[in-house]
């Protein structure tokens, strides 16, 4: 019998336990991804075991489970292949298997013997980066982890817990991520703090840990995206010295215009202050096209780009000037990170 939906066991599970019901019904239990997420041993986690996931118990479960097994691979293109199969799940809304591999990603982009590693960040924090939709640019939307509405997989499954796990997998990993802040690659030190910044928990750990790295990172872009993640963690409660701390940034002519420039965004999406002249100021003299490469291969660029390049244009567009009309988004799952 050829493979369809219908003859699916778990996706009729999943129709069974879902269509017409609370999700609160389940909570707590064996659908609940969540639940399977924070019951993964850090044994099992760090020897790679990822057969000790119930994939059977979730619709397309056995294909994330082929591309996680991917991800140890001396192979440059099949390590691609699993990370970029991984992120097709996500891209088709099934949030759920993403989030059970995100230890996996976590732990393929700290072997300093791995491929891809700061394209397995990327996918693991966009799991949430990218929910509420990619491409936002105000003050009220531009690092917002999550816009509070419910979702649903296309599966049927409550894709709502599938976001909260993946958010709950990044803080259960959090030292291991922070780690990663002091890689030796640029490109995984700003995809860590892309990943950092959804945790769940621990979050005034993470921001000190931030903050510590910023202190000593001299390159200009990472600093610029360690902003970005600090800002994102400062929103919700907000924390009014972060609030200072990026004005403080933005103002300072000795800092290099990226680092102004991904302050001034922080301190726009942090406050509800009018826009005063001086910030004004500075994005004229800062945000010019060298500034908008040098932060083009930043995860939260890419996120809001269109065919590259416009990036930074489009961010600025949307803080200081909502009022105008957006362009036509294309696919934005449709080039991930190229394959090397």
């Amino acid at each position: 019998m050829a493979w369809s939906w219908e003859n699916d066991p778990a996706y009729q599970a999943i129709v069974k336990a879902f269509a017409g019901r609370e999700p609160e019904e389940h909570t707590g239990g064996p659908l609940d991804v969540r639940t399977v997420i924070a019951s993964i041993s850090r044994e099992s986690k760090n020897a790679f075991a990822y057969d000790d996931i119930p994939w059977n118990r979730f619709p397309r479960g056995p294909e994330t489970r082929d591309n996680v097994a991917l991800l140890r691979s001396d192979g440059p293109q099949v390590v691609y292949g699993g990370i970029s199969g991984v992120h097709g799940e996500l891209a088709h809304s099934v949030w759920s298997m993403a989030a059970l591999a995100v230890p996996f990603l976590l732990r393929a982009a700290a072997d300093p013997r791995g491929h891809h590693r700061a394209y397995a960040l990327e996918l693991a924090g966009g799991i949430v980066h990218w929910t509420p939709g990619p491409g936002r640019c105000t003050r009220t939307e531009l690092l917002r982890i999550t816009d509070g509405a419910w979702r649903y997989e296309t599966t049927g499954y409550f894709g709502t817990w599938g976001i909260e796990a993946a958010r709950d997998a990044v803080a259960a990993d959090a030292g291991l991520v922070m780690a990663l802040c002091d890689d030796p690659d640029p490109q995984v030190r700003a995809a860590a703090a892309y990943a950092a910044a959804i945790a769940s928990e621990r979050v005034d750990e993470i921001r000190s840990g931030l903050h510590t790295r910023f202190r000593i990172e001299a390159n200009p872009a990472v600093r610029a995206g360690l902003i970005l993640a600090i800002a994102q963690l400062s929103h919700e409660p907000r924390d009014p010295a972060c609030e200072a701390w990026s004005q403080a940034l933005w103002s300072d002519p000795a800092m290099p215009p990226a680092v102004r420039v991904s302050a001034a965004m922080g301190w726009l999406y942090l406050t509800d202050t009018p826009v005063p002249d001086a910030l004004h100021t500075v994005l004229e003299t800062c945000a010019t096209e060298e500034t908008a490469r040098l932060m083009e291969p930043l995860p939260w660029m890419r996120a809001v780009d269109y065919d590259g390049g416009t990036a930074l244009r489009r961010c600025l567009r949307g803080l200081l000037h909502p009022e105008d009309p957006e362009p036509q988004w294309d696919d934005p799952w449709a080039a991930p990170p190229a394959a090397t």
